[in-house]
């Protein structure tokens, strides 16, 4: 008599394996549901702690925070799940192929495929965590209109130039390298931009900004070190390696820089708070 719950046909169902896939793409899989189910619960994290994460009593602009990290947040988690999905579909196939150097081309092409999601998702948080850069350094946004302006637009174009050059394949999905390293420099160009554009907005601002904390300092990087992490992932596909690794650069890099960054914040509300002498319930 078969169960009443039945959840799962695993005879008849894929559960992939290192035995069968091998294990570095077992331990890329793995890291991919992680940053999923670490985005999604990140949601819940920010809902539950968002008193601390917004009230700041001594950063007002601040309290848009908890509305920039649940739409990031939201963002990747949705681009995780497709991730994470297609790439067990590359998993199933892999065991169909013995031959190393086709199960390495395998691994490109399907990175080639499935890294286009993720630079849909950073459109939407690259933007979102250079306004949090500002707001964390208690800068008014309508201060510095024309040079937010430009900053998001240098953004929106980094982007765009990369996600350009991630896609300059042939018809059999190979790298065309001349045209990838010509779209690469753009994006190079529009990081370098938006590295000076911020110094100078702080530099203006100095005598405002509230940066001088350690947890501050700590969480006003994003951008620079996140975007340099992602042009060094853009230009590692160029070289002969194995793109899992690559993989598993990009995802903990999106976890440090969105999950990370929420942390922080709350840790820095709290000491505030406790400076404050400000009794609030998370």
């Amino acid at each position: 008599m078969p169960p009443i719950f039945v959840f799962m046909d695993v005879a008849n169902s894929f559960i992939p394996t290192a035995g069968t896939a091998g294990l570095l793409p077992m331990i890329t899989y793995f890291v991919l549901i992680v940053a999923m189910i670490s985005f999604l619960s990140n949601v819940i994290f920010i809902l539950l702690s968002y008193t601390k994460l917004s009230l700041s009593p001594t950063r007002p602009p601040y309290r848009q925070m908890p509305n920039l990290l649940a739409i990031g947040t939201l963002a990747l988690g949705f681009i995780y799940y497709l991730l994470q999905t297609y790439y067990r579909d590359v998993l199933a196939e892999l065991p169909t192929v013995t031959d190393g150097n086709d199960r390495q081309t395998l691994l490109r092409e399907s990175f080639n495929a499935l890294s286009q999601y993720r630079y849909m998702g950073w459109f939407i948080t690259t933007p979102l965590l250079l306004i949090h850069t500002l707001l964390i350094n208690n800068i008014r946004l309508e201060s510095i209109k024309r040079s937010l302006a430009s900053l998001l637009l240098s953004a929106f174009f980094m982007v765009i130039a990369s996600y350009i050059g991630h896609q300059q394949l042939t018809f059999a999905n190979e790298i065309q390298v001349v045209p990838k390293l010509i779209w690469g420099l753009i994006a190079l160009i529009d990081y370098v931009f938006i590295l000076f554009t911020l110094k100078r907005i702080k530099s203006e601002v100095a005598g405002v900004t509230k940066a001088n904390r350690p947890l501050l300092r700590l969480a006003t990087t994003p951008v620079p070190v996140v975007w340099g992490v992602y042009l060094l992932g853009y230009f590692l596909t160029l070289l002969p390696i194995d793109f899992n690794w690559i993989h598993l650069l990009l995802t903990i890099t999106d976890l440090v820089s969105i999950v990370g960054i929420g942390l922080i914040a709350y840790a820095d509300g709290s000491a505030e708070f406790s400076e404050a002498g400000t009794s609030v319930r998370p």
